[in-house]
């Protein structure tokens, strides 16, 4: 089958690899429609080659047709069309139990002290393969994939593995009050996502801050209050968007920004460096002094109201980032973060993906290629080129 490997920082090539198979008698194998690429695979783009093998297979966000079934799966059968969660969960454990199946003690990394695994994505997360290719295996074939009906394009189902659930749990674990504010930075995919699903939930002002026209102009089309960081930033923007809140700060800020954020020439320069180091120097350096670029969390620690909710769904990944915890202290500031526990929010996120359309869904998507384009979406993405927001995969 063709498949999106990661070969080297900014190289990934799509290359001929062997078919998978059945290995377990519960796995499934899907041929894969559609997949996205994640914010989060610019990180493996572009910083963390030290937990990269050349050839892995990419990607983490795909739906398909379910092609073989394993002898134990019951409930699926060739033919019928799923998505498949990021999160490698079996659904059944204790953490699975209290819907926290990021964490699923099926399938966590414990040799290297991780959560669960994940699809296409890296050593410390089961180094999986992932699903910016053309076939897929997938586990627990009875309770991971989301069977989803026939008819509708894939544009409507996809991004419940990953975009909606993420976004979701964003705007769940910022305490929005009804009627409240919230102030969301980074408009990218998840960024986006988390305006209009707060707004869907009774958000009363939702503000976004980011740098890139193009994001700006789509979330202001949505309702969203937008400023942009290149005329607003520090304490600047902290004044602006405290004249919109009674000078107090919005009840909650979303951080969908992450380790890549804009700014900070230090950490950004230490994280270039990291990136060209051999691996066996690269990952101690990582885990135990790895540095985040934190303008965008201390930017939302900074803006937040006293008392209010920070929810940190970007990614980070550095292991000695340095903290205010003075004034998150003095603030009273409520924090919650974490990977995203895809199957906790499906039964909230299914019912809105119908022809209303309530959450923009059907026309998210910025650029549709092919899979033998992968690398040039990646270049694209990462360059923030022709507009790109969100890409599809077609294999």
């Amino acid at each position: 089958m063709r498949a999106l490997t990661w070969q080297g920082r900014r190289d990934v090539r799509v290359e001929t690899v062997p078919d998978p198979r059945i290995e377990k008698p519960d796995d499934i194998i899907v041929r894969v429609t559609s997949s996205g690429i994640c914010g989060s695979d610019l990180h493996l783009y572009e910083l963390l080659g030290p937990y990269i093998d050349p050839g892995d297979v990419l990607g983490h966000e795909p739906m398909g047709i379910v092609e073989e079934v394993g002898p134990q799966v019951r409930t699926l059968e060739p033919g019928d069309r799923v998505v498949i969660p990021f999160n490698v969960s079996c659904r059944d454990c204790f953490m699975c139990n209290q819907g926290l199946h990021s964490q699923c003690e099926t399938t966590q990394v414990r040799e290297r002290g991780t959560g669960a695994a994940l699809f296409g994505y890296t050593k410390l997360y089961g180094q999986v393969p992932g699903g910016q290719a053309e076939l897929m295996r997938v586990p627990f074939g009875d309770r991971l994939p989301i069977k989803v009906p026939e008819g509708p394009p894939d544009d409507r189902f996809v991004y419940l593995s990953d975009v909606l659930p993420t976004s979701w749990q964003a705007v769940e674990y910022a305490a929005v009050p009804e009627g409240g504010s919230v102030a969301v930075l980074g408009l990218g995919p998840i960024g986006d996502m988390c305006t209009r699903i707060a707004r869907h939930r009774g958000a009363g002002l939702v503000i976004g801050v980011d740098l890139v026209d193009e994001r700006l102009e789509r979330a202001a089309a949505h309702g969203v209050t937008c400023f942009d960081l290149r005329r607003h930033s520090g304490k600047d923007l902290t004044e602006a968007v405290r004249e919109l809140t009674d000078g107090r700060g919005p009840d909650s800020v979303i951080d969908a920004v992450g380790m890549e954020a804009h700014g900070a020439p230090f950490a950004k320069a230490a994280q270039w460096l990291t990136g060209h180091l051999p691996d066996a120097v690269a990952q101690p350096l990582m885990e135990h002094a790895g540095v985040d670029r934190l303008g965008a969390l201390h930017t939302a620690i900074d803006l937040v109201r006293r008392g209010g909710t920070l929810s940190v769904s970007g990614v980070y990944g550095g292991a000695a980032s340095p903290m205010p915890l003075l004034t998150m202290f003095d603030k009273q500031i409520q924090v919650r973060m974490g990977q995203a526990n895809v199957w906790n929010w499906v039964e909230d996120i299914l019912p809105l993906l119908t022809d209303e359309d309530p959450l923009g869904v059907d026309g998210f998507k910025t650029h549709a290629m092919p899979l033998e384009d992968g690398p040039k979406a990646y270049a694209m993405f990462q360059a923030k080129e022709d507009g790109m927001i969100k890409t599809l995969l077609k294999p």
